[in-house]
């Protein structure tokens, strides 16, 4: 399992259970499969993590996510308050583009989706809210990385999934630095092969309202309808 190295090397353990228990892996030995840590390191570990709250024990003796981090993500979410600013912004490019929206963030050499709204269509693309992504493929990894022309968005076709198209454009804050992605993405028989011809200008208005609205203490933000 890819995961990022901190070098201390308890806490590193611990990450790679939580990303692998994310990932679905649920008993012991799914554990041990995942991580590539001994048996007894892995269950001396989890355990610890249970003990906190991070993990808990299912009925079937394995292990799930643990409650716990609900709350320190709720918390951290709270914190920020991107989350809640972006929840009216995505859904109003979703309902003026008809595809799927995401936000995204910067972590380590990877992107992680923060908020998503889906596309009502029946053919649409979803991206789960924690997905983890790679930071050097798709529209998002491309604007978290710096890597964006004079247009001020970024378009990719089939970059990191065959058959899916998306643009993407920087949230900044008022001091100019990038703090998100703002993304559509669908399939490319729909989106077309030039799709920021078609929505970048949507995009970008929506990644400068939403950075607007941070500013602006959240203030001014399109709610949902």
């Amino acid at each position: 399992m890819d995961s990022i190295v901190s070098g201390v090397g308890v806490v590193d353990k611990s990450a790679a259970i939580l990303e692998a228990v994310h990932a679905g892996a649920e008993s012991l030995s799914d554990l041990v499969a995942a991580t590539g840590m001994s048996r007894a390191t892995t269950h001396r570990i989890a355990g610890a993590l249970a003990s906190h709250g991070l993990l808990r024990r299912t009925d079937r003796g394995g292990f799930a996510l643990g409650w716990r981090l609900v709350v320190l993500g709720r918390a951290a979410e709270s914190a920020h308050g991107l989350v809640e600013v972006a929840a009216g912004v995505l859904a109003a490019l979703r309902d003026e583009t008809g595809e799927s929206t995401q936000l995204y963030v910067r972590d380590g050499d990877r992107r992680v989706c923060v908020a998503a709204c889906e596309s009502s269509h029946g053919l649409r693309t979803i991206v789960g809210v924690g997905a983890v992504l790679p930071i050097d493929k798709g529209s998002a990894g491309h604007v978290l990385a710096g890597r964006i022309p004079r247009d001020g968005w970024v378009a990719s076709v089939g970059e990191r999934e065959v058959g899916v198209a998306s643009v993407s454009a920087p949230v900044r804050d008022a001091t100019g630095a990038i703090v998100a992605a703002v993304s559509i993405s669908g399939p490319v028989d729909r989106v077309g092969r030039e799709p920021g011809r078609r929505y970048g200008n949507a995009v970008l208005a929506s990644a400068d309202r939403l950075g607007a609205a941070l500013a602006g203490g959240g203030r001014g933000a399109p709610q949902p309808g």
